[in-house]
């Protein structure tokens, strides 16, 4: 977070990254994710989603997908949050 951003600018801030992407995949993937999540996520919350978020498209859509497994880095905790979320969406 910089230096003067507030909370509900970076939730805002992190909306706009999670729906664009650069890969479709993504996008419904971590938009939907955090349109549902985002305002319960605290700073610390937020720190993990833009963690994951950092992470190019190709494997964490593989992580996502269980095609892959994750490198030891990756917080397989939060990682588990958004797929258990996305498969959630799909069983709808």
């Amino acid at each position: 977070m910089t230096a003067g951003e507030d909370i509900v600018m970076r939730r805002k801030r992190l909306r706009y990254r999670a729906w664009h992407r650069g890969t479709k995949e993504m996008d419904l993937i971590l938009g939907p994710f955090a349109d549902a999540n985002l305002e319960r996520l605290d700073g610390a919350g937020l720190d993990r989603l833009e963690a994951l978020m950092d992470e190019e498209d190709p494997p964490l859509l593989k992580w996502v997908m269980g095609q892959e497994t994750p490198p030891a880095h990756v917080d397989t905790e939060f990682l588990a949050e958004v797929i258990a979320d996305h498969e959630a969406r799909l069983a709808r």
